[in-house]
């Protein structure tokens, strides 16, 4: 992913928060020349505080797909791709005279890095269940597999196929109307904070806010 340099953020809370809030990633991987790609839920092993260079992370994805036996036998490089939130921006949503462009605001971070299969059953169950914990663990109610969800993991994880990436690279970017003046880039939060907007990207644009970072 190129990353635009006036759209650069130097904060890694900002990818470390969109990776664990966006967990349902593509994994993206090629075999002679043919690419392939698998929407799976993938997430960080373990605490990240600076860059996701250098850590790794869990994912795994049904056993009938063919995506997985790409990674058999020679090492694998993938690359992973965490979308956070996104939306079109009008001119209309910040008043701007003739003429003027429409955009689009986003935040993305992608990582790359080596993938190694976990085929064992008591590997993939705790991929599985570390998997439910860690989507659980805000939810009000919080739900707890008691003894016989258990043992239904046990049934189908036969069907589930688990993996571990080695992140060599990080890439991100946050497109938020930083090249904006700071009276059109409210216009444009507050247009997404509203009724019809986009709560999330609201949210994103208050947290990468271009004046603290440098």
């Amino acid at each position: 992913m190129f990353e635009f340099p006036r759209f650069a953020v130097h904060d890694p809370r900002h990818a470390n928060e969109l990776v664990r809030s966006n967990p349902f990633a593509l994994v993206v991987s090629g075999r002679d020349g043919v690419p392939a790609a698998t929407h799976a839920p993938v997430l960080p092993e373990g605490h990240v505080e600076g860059s996701f260079a250098g850590t790794t992370l869990l994912g795994h994805m049904a056993r009938v797909n063919p995506h997985w036996r790409q990674w058999e036998g020679d090492a694998t490089n993938v690359l992973v791709v965490f979308s956070g939130p996104h939306g079109y921006v009008s001119p209309s949503m910040h008043g701007a005279a003739e003429p003027s462009v429409p955009t689009w605001n986003y935040g993305a971070v992608h990582l790359t890095g080596r993938l190694e299969l976990i085929l064992g059953e008591e590997e993939v169950l705790d991929v599985v269940e570390r998997t439910v914990q860690a989507m659980e663990t805000p939810r009000t109610p919080k739900w707890e597999p008691g003894a016989a969800s258990r043992d239904v993991f046990r049934k189908i994880v036969g069907g589930v196929v688990a993996f571990r990436v080695h992140v060599r690279d990080e890439a991100k970017l946050f497109k938020v109307s930083q090249d904006a003046g700071d009276r059109t880039r409210g216009r444009i939060r507050d247009a997404f904070a509203g009724p019809e907007g986009n709560a999330g990207l609201a949210r994103l644009m208050d947290e990468v806010d271009p004046r603290g970072e440098s």
